[in-house]
């Protein structure tokens, strides 16, 4: 076991486990090699785990995401029209570790001359734990102001910087298209920054920039978040 494996304990922490690689072919199976109680090993699940077999811990923190999967319920003001409105939205839902996920959302103004929504397809480019990625952005889009509406395929793309990983904090811009290269094209670009206040529950503050040939908007928003 000597030089194979080393076991460092911290207050507070169940266990910090450390394994030189190409040194960890047999990992302990009892709890005697580990010269640890039975209780111990039954209430440590990351004890438990490395009984089983010893982890890549690198490969895990490499693609364990960095970011959460997000649902939002937000309050928004529309300045062209000096209108408020909501808007509720799903980020982000995870299909498998392959670095896509599913997104979509519902705008809407309070005076009804406002609506839009459409869901999105991400296929982010880097590991899913980096601190920064970057993801084409493929999706539908319904716009409808006043009288007039658009809709058709959504292209883009967005950049995503992680502060703090978990979703403690991060900071996404994105840049989108509907109707790319038509006389009815319109481009969205947002901003949103969020912020954790418990492990369930964070805020976010959003810009979004509408342009058409005709007339620009832009979109405040602030947001409530909960994470599942």
């Amino acid at each position: 076991m000597r030089g194979r494996l080393a076991l460092c304990f911290g207050v507070g922490m169940n266990l910090i486990l450390t394994a030189t690689p190409g040194l960890c072919d047999t990992p302990s199976k009892s709890a005697q090699d580990l010269d640890l109680s039975p209780e111990i090993i039954k209430n440590s699940p990351v004890l438990q785990r490395w009984q089983r077999q010893v982890p890549n811990v690198l490969e895990d923190i490499k693609n364990d995401p960095s970011f959460p999967t997000k649902v939002r319920l937000g309050y928004s003001y529309f300045s062209s029209k000096q209108a408020f409105g909501l808007n509720i939205s799903v980020q982000d839902i995870f299909i498998g570790r392959s670095g896509l996920t599913l997104s979509g959302e519902y705008q809407a103004a309070f005076n009804g001359q406002r609506e839009v929504y459409g869901a999105d397809l991400h296929y982010y480019l880097r590991p899913l734990g980096s601190y920064i990625n970057i993801a084409p952005v493929v999706g539908y889009r319904h716009l409808e102001i006043n009288s007039d509406s658009t809709d058709g395929v959504s292209l883009g793309a967005k950049l995503l910087l992680v502060l703090s990983r978990g979703g403690a904090a991060d900071i996404s811009l994105t840049q989108s298209w509907i109707a790319l290269g038509t006389g009815e094209e319109v481009g969205f670009t947002t901003i949103s920054f969020s912020y954790a206040l418990t492990r369930h529950l964070r805020i976010s503050t959003e810009i979004q920039q509408q342009n058409t040939r005709q007339d620009k908007d832009t979109r405040l928003g602030m947001n409530v978040e909960w994470i599942p």
